[in-house]
């Protein structure tokens, strides 16, 4: 490196960079003319035979170009395959896989042997260095620019792993390298300057539009974790306004591949612009393999079907222990849920008592801790794990491999009270990858040939079977299909701040729900006077900027019918307790007393007169949207509450209920 600093110093003071080649205008005082003609023909920056004319030997001089050439060209013959290689094992640039194939023992890159042969010999035959000499100078100022910028980077990151050996190295000294190269691409020759740096943005655009699976442990990733942090820290100084309200959900739906429509669902309202936290509550004890893998498989799971979202896993505990933990601690700073999203639990009826307290106490715990409750019920149901072979807690191959779905058996596909059969079906094991959920011919299914030539007539079985299959798969992507032209019917029975109205509107400006315009429905206070109550919803409507294709004023005062009375009676059958005699015990509290039906029977019929409403206005929807009833802690017990949301969800479309935490989420300015 020195030799370098003293060539340039020798040549710079033992020639001029423009000279005529005159000793005469030496002595004339004329020495400088030629640069005003423009007539130099030696110097520095005229002659390429300066070296030659400087030197004492001049054969010396051809000998040293020679060795310096081959030493180049040995060093790229060695270096540049290897290099072509380890691009094509990433998979960094396309077409460059061919390449990545090694020979023998080590992996020798023959392949990229003979690249580096086939462009050498082109740049041989075009026999004109001195033409292409500034490109490749160019090239060369551009590496070394760009080494310094990435020491430059490393040091001004300070990851832990950057640890200079140079001891006189300096942060700012790069930094200077770094100018002082681009500086000097420019003067030797601004086009090539230009073309050198289009060609680098345009390979480094072409990686990060690929994004490669390797991991350089490259310094932007180092960036990236402390751009997060320092955001994130910023974050917690700043005060929320409502103008910038988000719904960051907390979704409690075990695996993100068991529940796969209520998954779709949360991610169509966060959609890569709010936080997304997937819960997830093992009752079992798990060890570091089989939650890493359950990690990895859920995060693979997400990358497939392109969801931004983040996996929170708890074991050892039960669901209401493990539920309570991720509300209290999920979450960093301002970057923490204000919404928890649920399924309807549809087996209510008939699981443990225990188990429908459990779900009952999580959702006082959500409002104990101030957070929006969102609760999800489709036909047919969410949860499909009884629909998948039974994975091994300890088999770690289990949870990294595709998904066994066995379509059918029984009456598995069914929702509890379908009284269709399946059982004279022969069950037969399909394997289907876990990201089927969002392919786009998921639901396509081959055209029946049942003609007299057809080699394979379908049976009546095989009939039932691919409709049962296709109503299967139809729940999977319930709501990352698009959505044909319909409504979202909005219900927004009570104040809690705006979020049920906020969340439909969300939904309908996704493209796939574009096309369902919303329909709002509200509370009349005053029977008689429903259309100035219209009007007033009507402006409060317009106020808060949100489009709707029909407003209706409804009113519940009215006695529910005695058929729907007997519908809610047949719910609590199981339930009925005669007397008052809780204990505090989880068994003998999950009963309705008469005493507790008498005293919450105006709620109760305003639940039946809601249901006569819907059914008469919304049943044809492809999504309703509702205010949920508070759960009153101490007031209503878990059978009874869950019998008012039964009564309002059964035999519906796709059904969301609603309950804010009454903070507001809409306002009039934008």
């Amino acid at each position: 490196m020195a030799s370098y600093a003293i060539f340039v110093v020798f040549a710079g003071g033992a020639a001029l960079r423009d000279a005529s080649g005159s000793i005469g205008d030496l002595h004339n005082g004329t020495l400088f003319d030629c640069v005003q003609a423009g007539t130099c023909k030696y110097g520095l920056f005229n002659s390429y035979q300066m070296m030659t004319i400087m030197s004492s030997w001049w054969p010396l001089i051809y000998a040293g170009c020679f060795a310096a050439t081959l030493s180049t060209a040995l060093t790229n013959l060695l270096s540049v395959p290897r290099l072509i290689q380890a691009i094509g094992v990433d998979k960094i640039y396309p077409g460059f896989y061919f390449f990545s194939k090694g020979y023998g023992k080590h992996g020798e890159p023959y392949r990229g042997y003979v690249l580096t042969f086939f462009v050498s010999t082109a740049f041989l035959l075009i026999a004109q260095l001195n033409a292409i000499a500034p490109l490749i100078s160019n090239f060369y100022l551009a590496s070394y620019a760009l080494i310094n910028f990435c020491t430059f980077h490393a040091a001004l990151i300070k990851p832990l792993g950057w640890r200079p050996t140079f001891r006189y190295y300096n942060t700012w000294l790069s930094l200077f390298g770094f100018i002082i190269c681009v500086v000097i691409m420019f003067l030797i020759n601004w086009w090539s300057s230009l073309a050198t740096f289009i060609i680098i943005w345009g390979l480094y655009l072409l990686v990060v539009y690929r994004k490669p699976d390797v991991n350089w442990g490259s310094s932007t990733q180092a960036q990236t974790y402390k751009t997060a942090l320092t955001t994130t820290q910023r974050l917690n100084n700043i005060d929320e306004h409502v103008k910038n309200y988000k719904p960051q959900i907390l979704l409690l739906c075990s695996g993100p591949y068991v529940r796969p429509a209520l998954l779709d669902f949360a991610n169509l309202i966060t959609k890569r612009h709010s936080l997304l936290i997937i819960g997830d509550v093992v009752n079992k004890q798990l060890d570091y393999k089989i939650r890493a893998a359950m990690i990895n498989k859920a995060y693979k799971y997400l990358k497939i079907n392109k969801m931004k979202a983040f996996y929170s896993l708890v074991d050892n505990v039960s669901f209401e222990a493990g539920s309570k933990a991720l509300l209290q601690t999920v979450g960093i700073g301002k970057l923490s849920p204000n919404v928890v999203m649920m399924g309807y639990k549809n087996d209510w009826m008939s699981c443990h008592k225990q188990e429908l307290n459990m779900y009952f106490n999580v959702l006082h715990a959500a409002f104990d801790n101030r957070m929006s409750v969102t609760i999800l019920r489709v036909p047919g149901g969410l949860d499909h794990s009884k629909n998948f072979i039974e994975e091994e807690p300890g088999n770690v191959a289990a949870l990294t491999s595709t998904v066994h779905l066995p379509l059918p058996t029984s009456n598995s596909l069914m929702h509890a009270d379908s009284n269709l059969s399946l059982d004279r079906v022969e069950s037969a094991d399909v394997t289907m990858p876990a990201n089927m959920v969002n392919t786009n011919n998921a639901h396509s299914t081959p055209p029946l040939n049942n003609g007299p030539n057809s080699k394979h007539p379908v049976t009546n079985n095989e009939l039932i079977l691919s409709v049962q299959e296709k109503n299967f798969l139809d729940r999977f992507d319930l709501f990352s299909r698009k959505q044909n032209k319909g409504c979202i019917d909005v219900w927004w029975l009570y104040d809690d701040g705006g979020l049920t109205m906020l969340l439909p509107y969300i939904i309908s400006t996704r493209n796939s729900w574009h096309s369902c315009k919303l329909r709002v429905f509200a509370l009349a206070t005053n029977k008689n006077e429903l259309e100035v109550e219209e009007r007033n919803m009507a402006h409060l409507l317009e106020k808060f900027r949100l489009e709707y294709s029909s407003l209706k004023m409804v009113s519940i005062s009215e006695k529910p019918q005695d058929s729907t009375i007997a519908f809610f009676d047949d719910l609590l059958v199981r339930f009925r307790q005669p007397s008052d005699n809780r204990t505090g015990n989880s068994e003998n509290d999950c009963f309705v007393t008469e005493k507790e039906i008498q005293a919450l029977q105006d709620k109760t019929y305003r639940q039946l007169r809601l249901r006569e409403l819907l059914l008469e206005n919304s049943s044809k929807s492809n999504l309703v949207v509702m205010s949920l009833p508070m759960p009153r802690k101490g007031t209503v017990s878990a059978p009874l509450y869950m019998a008012w949301l039964e009564v309002l969800t059964r035999d519906m479309p796709p059904y969301l209920l609603v309950r804010g935490n009454q903070q507001s989420v809409l306002t009039f300015y934008s």
